[in-house]
């Protein structure tokens, strides 16, 4: 039975949103009206190889924030190498690099060094591409840390750097303390740079943002509105466009749990584990945002969880690297940083499907979603989805006020069945005589999986 009676008397949104033709994920509920025996349900990551080994002398037990990059054909990952703990910022921190034609199988240079003997910027120097079309060089990062401010960096082949200019383009300061992973990228919805840097706040670790027209002038910094989450500590953020719809960026971010301690100092001495960095726990969350400072939280539950075996029990490890890339058809990856502080500390990758961070799901008995009002481009929708051999899903295209349209209701949809990345949905009628007006989509599915949705020419 439809339940169009939840809305009855609530007032229409108007116009709704202005989609286009973007692709849409379900990894948040902005533009969900009400779900009824359907969920949107987190994806589990599907656990891979070790990529990188961190084995040279300069790298050892305490690397962390790494950053992969997708770049013509080639995969590039930069991070920190240092051997022992100690303070931030020390001359012994190294900017390393390695490469890979897939994103499977790294390899380093004999000489992996990109930045060394200039404290405190390679202790985390986070690089990007730079998509602004007006940008002069491909290649650029932050590095640096409170007593430093963060200083710009550019490239043009992304392996010999050099400092935009002498001063910190954020200035030192006490708040944010910038002793995380500070990253940055260039905003193609928003049309402008972006930053997100960690900073503490009633003695917990967030985030806040700040933008730039030019990388050198950035906004004061604002915090994140996570829409009422639990306070977390998120150790580091990891926020960046999605490479199959940039408006949305997604985060895959270190959740710092202090105290919660999972191994016996015996265990610890077992694993080789450093012997400071045992009596905390991590593991990973979701984090989204659609620009400007609201950040999503819709899902509470872990992403990845530590898993079997103690050595994944320890202080920071599992943090994840930044940015998420295609490494297949119908796959694509992120990497995590493993066994912390232990001598066999290395880079894993983790697969998911394409799109595949959060689905729309429903069991056996199905379930509806029905979204909120919102005007397209293009004449056909297209599904990313899989439904068991008994199950199947079924689109209607609505008018706002949730009326039937002659020839795109649930009856005239062609039911769909299988497991593909690309779908048409087929209806009796023509969708396109409404593309540029208000509309509204109602899914209905059973034993299936929706990943995204986006309507093309």
């Amino acid at each position: 039975m439809r339940r169009r009676d939840l809305l009855w008397g609530l007032p229409l949104l108007g116009q709704g949103t202005t989609l286009g033709d973007r692709r849409e994920l379900f990894v948040d509920d902005q533009l969900v009206e009400w779900m009824r025996g359907a969920e949107l349900r987190l994806a589990t990551p599907i656990e891979k190889e070790i990529v990188l080994k961190l084995d040279r002398p300069h790298e050892g037990p305490f690397s962390a924030y790494f950053t992969i990059l997708k770049d013509e054909g080639k995969y590039r990952i930069y991070y920190r190498g240092v051997p022992e703990a100690g303070k931030d910022g020390r001359p012994t921190e190294a900017t390393c690099y390695a490469e890979s034609p897939d994103g499977i199988h790294f390899s380093k240079p004999a000489n992996n060094i990109l930045l060394q003997g200039q404290p405190p910027f390679s202790h985390n120097f986070c690089p990007f591409i730079d998509r602004n079309p007006r940008a002069k060089t491909r290649y650029k990062a932050l590095s640096g840390i409170a007593s430093s401010g963060l200083k710009a960096w550019i490239s043009d082949d992304g392996l010999s750097w050099r400092a935009l200019r002498n001063e910190p383009v954020m200035p030192a300061t006490k708040l944010p303390m910038f002793d995380s992973q500070n990253l940055a990228f260039w905003s193609a919805s928003e049309g402008c740079y972006v930053a997100y840097v960690r900073q503490f706040r009633d003695r917990i670790r967030t985030i806040v943002r700040a933008t730039s027209d030019d990388f050198v002038n950035w906004t004061p910094f604002a915090p994140l509105d996570l829409g009422g989450a639990p306070a977390d500590h998120l150790y580091t953020n990891q926020l960046h466009p999605y490479f199959r719809a940039p408006q949305i960026y997604i985060g895959i971010a270190a959740r710092f749990n202090p105290g919660r301690q999972v191994l016996t100092a015996e265990e610890a001495r077992e694993t080789g584990v450093h012997p400071d960095y045992f009596k905390d726990t991590s593991d990973s969350v979701l984090l989204s945002s659609r620009g400007g400072n609201q950040v999503s939280r819709y899902f509470r539950e872990s992403f990845l969880r530590p898993g079997l075996g103690l050595n994944h029990w320890v202080s920071r490890d599992n943090y994840p690297a930044l940015n998420v890339v295609e490494t297949g058809d119908g796959e694509m990856s992120f990497y995590v940083n493993r066994h912390y502080g232990q001598p066999t500390a290395h880079l894993q990758r983790f697969a998911l499907r394409t799109d595949g961070f959060a689905s729309l799901h429903a069991g056996w008995r199905g379930g509806e979603l029905l979204t909120k009002p919102f005007t397209f481009s293009g004449r056909n929708l297209e599904l990313n989805f899989a439904t068991s051999a008994a199950g199947g899903i079924r689109v209607e295209l609505q008018n706002p006020d949730e009326s039937l349209i002659p020839g795109l209701a649930l009856g005239d949809c062609a039911e769909i069945i299988g497991d593909r990345l690309m779908r048409t949905v087929k209806w009796r009628g023509d969708p396109s005589a409404f593309a540029g007006k208000p509309v509204r989509l109602l899914f209905s599915l059973r034993d299936a999986d929706i990943y995204s949705w986006r309507f093309t020419a």
